[in-house]
């Protein structure tokens, strides 16, 4: 059962937040200690589950200097970041945006400002509410967006106040899932998908700019579900270098491919799917139509998608537990396997796009290589269904062999038994991986069998079955902490913390050895910028050692 948090907000925004009951704020690493810094979570009083609960995802998005000569025109289309995005901008969490400041507007150049909810109509009809508009807002900063009941947060994630700075609701449907363009060239950065299947683009800088008013400048797709008969969204993805390209993944198994700078309005019918359990992609008939193709993966719901860091690759995870990975330019499915059991809920590419995480129902962290086309790791150490997944990219191996290659990766995982793992894993000798244990414990080494399955790299498009228990090597976590009293839904590592997530819409951000000593907002402009280019996060959605 999940417990429902009672949505008490304390009113202190000091960072030594009250733990529940056998909950520690600081977890060990060989690094050194990880610490609980501040949270953010959302006032009870403006929640509404009028359509359901849904679980919450958050995306970490920066805003660059205002640009000139004026703010992005609402006619500007929109653009998505479940995955691609969403980890490329939570590189920047915990890095500061100047000095830090305690007002409701937060540390990112807002003056105070009085916010009550946005609310939206039927599905895109605006109507306004008593606010204030924020008019010394600079258009710089670093922000947290997330989900909860039908309504989208926004908070400042450099103020240390727990309360977001606004919020919009969806009064016909739940949000779902969002994505941020921290490269968006132009209008919008911001993309929403919704349980009705709508999906909406708008500006995140214009957004702040009307704090507390409404969802402004608003481009609406897949008006009331018309394309896919109201198919509910369940990831959204930006298309790297794809020049305003996303990716909408929904419960029906299809995936639908958008132009933000077209309108939405135009006819975009499909031919109808033959076969169910094959494939396939269909391209829409009229230049002017969007979303401009359809791809159809699987029967069931396709529950996440990950882009690769280059844009090369497409990997997606479904109800039916088959990871599927595609080459996106060439529409064409390239590898693949099936989970232990059950479904695959998440996944996450590494920095070098020679790996994939997934995790699902089976309880197990799966590593899938590129190259082997195959599962070539398990990681055992959670209790109940894996939620979320993410390579460390910030995290340097302390046996780099100098060559610049990746001998060593670190990782991370949470599930619904409330845990965060964090697992490391030799790569030099794959099949048979180091078996890590908590300080203080003996390393030892797991074998594995080896069939003739893991000596021949599967042929281009093969979907491998459920390899047996006995042909997969194994790997135990280095770190387990419980974290959150309430399932979780979803990690982000960042060069200055790591975010954890649960979905009932808390967030810890829990600060790096030896980051918490020092003041993160004292890191300059620059370096943060140049350290959101150069190592884009892969995204995903812990008591003591053990």
């Amino acid at each position: 059962m999940i417990n429902t948090a009672n949505g008490t907000i304390p009113t202190s925004s000091s960072s030594a937040n009250a733990q529940s009951p056998g909950l520690k704020t600081y977890f060990k690493t060989p690094e050194g200690r990880y610490k609980l810094h501040y949270e953010k979570t959302h006032p009870s009083s403006l929640l509404h589950y009028a359509h359901g609960k849904t679980v919450t995802q958050v995306t970490l998005a920066h805003l660059k200097e205002k640009p000139a000569p004026s703010t992005p025109t609402a006619s500007s289309s929109g653009y998505s970041a479940s995955s691609g995005v969403r980890s490329a901008a939570a590189r920047w969490l915990g890095a500061g945006n100047g000095s830090r400041t305690h007002g409701f507007a937060g540390g990112n150049g807002g003056g105070k400002s009085i916010s009550s909810t946005s609310r939206i109509g039927s599905l895109g009809t605006l109507s306004s509410s008593n606010s204030m508009t924020n008019m010394n807002f600079d258009g710089k900063g670093t922000y947290l967006i997330f989900n909860v009941g039908d309504a989208i947060f926004i908070s400042d994630l450099n103020s240390q106040d727990k309360d977001p700075i606004k919020s919009i609701s969806f009064s016909n449907s739940n949000p779902i899932c969002h994505a941020f363009d921290q490269e968006a060239k132009d209008g919008h950065d911001l993309l929403i998908g919704l349980n009705s299947g709508d999906v909406y683009s708008v500006s995140l800088r214009q957004q702040l700019q009307d704090v507390g008013k409404k969802l402004v400048g608003a481009q609406h797709y897949n008006k009331d579900g018309s394309i896919n008969n109201s198919s509910r969204c369940t990831s959204i993805a930006w298309v790297p270098g794809g020049d305003g390209a996303f990716v909408v993944a929904h419960a029906d198994g299809n995936m639908y491919v958008y132009e933000k700078n077209k309108e939405g309005a135009a006819d975009s019918s499909f031919p109808v799917i033959k076969d169910q359990t094959q494939f396939s992609v269909a391209h829409a008939r009229y230049s002017k139509s969007n979303p401009i193709a359809r791809w159809h993966v699987c029967q069931g719901s396709i529950n996440s998608i990950a882009f690769s860091h280059d844009g090369s690759f497409l990997a997606t995870v479904g109800r039916d537990g088959y990871l599927r990975v595609f080459d996106y330019s060439k529409e064409q499915l390239i590898c693949g396997g099936k989970s232990y059991y059950g479904a695959l809920l998440c996944c996450a590419w590494s920095m070098d796009g020679k790996y994939i995480l997934t995790g699902g129902e089976d309880d197990l962290v799966q590593v899938w290589s590129m190259e082997d086309r195959k599962v070539v790791a398990w990681g055992e150490g959670h209790n109940s269904w894996v939620s979320g997944v993410a390579f460390d990219s910030y995290w340097s191996s302390p046996n780099s062999d100098g060559t610049g290659e990746t001998v060593m990766y670190r990782f991370g995982s949470v599930g619904q038994d409330t845990q965060l793992l964090l697992w490391d894993l030799e790569m030099d000798e794959i099949v048979v991986p180091l078996r890590r244990c908590p300080p203080g414990g003996s390393p030892t080494y797991s074998t594995g069998s080896q069939s003739s399955q893991w000596d021949n790299v599967s042929p281009l498009g093969t979907l491998q079955p459920a390899p047996s228990i006995r042909d997969v090597p194994k790997v135990s976590p280095l770190v387990v902490h419980r974290v959150h009293t309430e399932p979780l839904s979803g990690l982000i590592f960042t060069q200055e913390s790591v975010l954890t997530v649960c979905r009932e819409g808390h967030i810890k951000i829990w600060m790096r050895p030896g980051v918490a000593e020092s003041n993160s907002s004292n890191i300059s402009e620059t370096v943060l910028s140049n350290s959101f280019k150069d190592k884009p996060l892969v995204s995903s959605k812990i008591g003591s050692c053990s």
